[in-house]
């Protein structure tokens, strides 16, 4: 079973707001989406609304219009950061080594739970 955002590969000079649409088309109305400046772009801002969902990103200096952002909840937008940082240091995962897209969804679950535990259990 193969998934269409999952077979996506972006070259290292493309940005990757050009692949978002795709992904933006799932979200579901009520969500909030978190995002850097680099996905700052008319495009996102105007799928996130027709979706009904919060777009918090921060606006590019050079947009004249402003827009509604939370400090607040952009700093959850480190977390995910961070454990896609932790995900790097795993070889097989961080290349995709696995070509079928539900063995690569099952490596991330168990390197979630891996990390969920240890995080867990450090504090016991």
């Amino acid at each position: 079973m193969s998934s269409p955002f999952l077979d996506r590969h972006s070259e290292g000079q493309h940005a990757d707001c050009r692949y978002a649409g795709a992904l933006l088309t799932r979200l579901h109305a009520g969500t909030k989406l978190l995002a850097d400046r680099g996905y700052d772009t008319d495009a996102i801002r105007a799928t996130a609304i027709r979706a009904k969902v919060f777009a918090n990103i921060p606006p590019n200096r050079n947009h004249k219009k402003s827009f509604a952002f939370s400090r607040f909840l952009y700093r959850y937008r480190n977390l995910v950061e961070r454990f896609f940082n932790r995900v790097k240091e795993l070889r097989g995962i961080a290349t995709r080594h696995d070509q079928r897209a539900d063995n690569y969804l099952a490596a991330m679950k168990l390197f979630s739970v891996r990390l969920w535990l240890g995080r867990y259990e450090a504090t016991a």
